[in-house]
């Protein structure tokens, strides 16, 4: 369990500080900055790297929703679920406090919002907290999807941490704009604690909405796979 525990940390800092630090210091970078785009295809590429590196580890959840929605849809230890979170939050703070550190080495230096997630005056496009809320349900239940999709016995070998990061970015392109994009608890918590704005008055959407989604999507998933057996 304590090796399982240290995969999940380290896999959720690794998360972090990819997907949250490439839009930190280089999604806007002058005449250089990788934009939506590329912040989007970091975020899937820790996946793709974490599941490839620890996944035969802890499963590189990363996500207390996908521990969650695991927990739910029968593939995960019920025993297991309050460390692994645990874990993966504690990696995800550790890695936020790397991050301000590096920042704070600039010479213009502004916390700002910290990469953190939000609706109204704190989401990038002005979304309200309804589309907010149900952007982060509906795209962590698919993410959820296919998780449990290419991770099924029934499914091609080899192909689940590509396919998984894959989702991941095609996430970020929808929803950067709406929301700075959570589909993940521990990642908002990590950026709230540190931005200068309102983060953490609105981290119950970021936390609840993907859990929502994700049981959805494992009671959906579970349904589907009795019909195919």
């Amino acid at each position: 369990m304590v090796r399982k525990m240290i995969a999940e940390f380290l896999g959720t800092f690794w998360l972090v500080f990819g997907g949250c630090g490439s839009a930190l210091f280089a999604a806007g970078y002058p005449e250089l900055g990788i934009g939506f785009a590329g912040v989007s295809l970091a975020f899937g590429l820790t996946v793709v790297t974490m599941a490839y590196g620890l996944g035969h580890i802890s499963g590189a959840h990363l996500n207390p929703a996908v521990t969650v929605g695991l927990w739910v849809s029968g593939r995960h230890s019920g025993s297991e679920v309050g460390a692994y979170i645990f874990a993966q939050i504690l990696g995800a703070v550790a890695s936020a406090s790397v991050l301000f550190l590096v920042l704070s080495g600039a010479g213009d230096f502004q916390i700002g919002g910290f990469a953190s997630n939000g609706y109204g005056e704190l989401s990038p496009g002005g979304y309200s907290l309804f589309s907010v809320f149900l952007a982060e349900a509906l795209l962590t239940f698919f993410f959820l999807l296919v998780i449990l999709g290419v991770t099924d016995k029934f499914a091609p070998k080899g192909f689940a941490g590509l396919t998984i990061g894959l989702a991941l970015t095609l996430i970020h392109l929808v929803s950067i704009p709406i929301s700075n994009t959570s589909v993940n608890p521990a990642r908002s918590i990590s950026q709230a604690l540190f931005a200068q704005t309102d983060a953490i008055s609105q981290l119950w959407v970021f936390i609840v909405a993907p859990i929502l989604g994700a049981v959805l999507a494992a009671w959906v998933y579970k349904y589907l796979s009795n019909i195919k057996e």
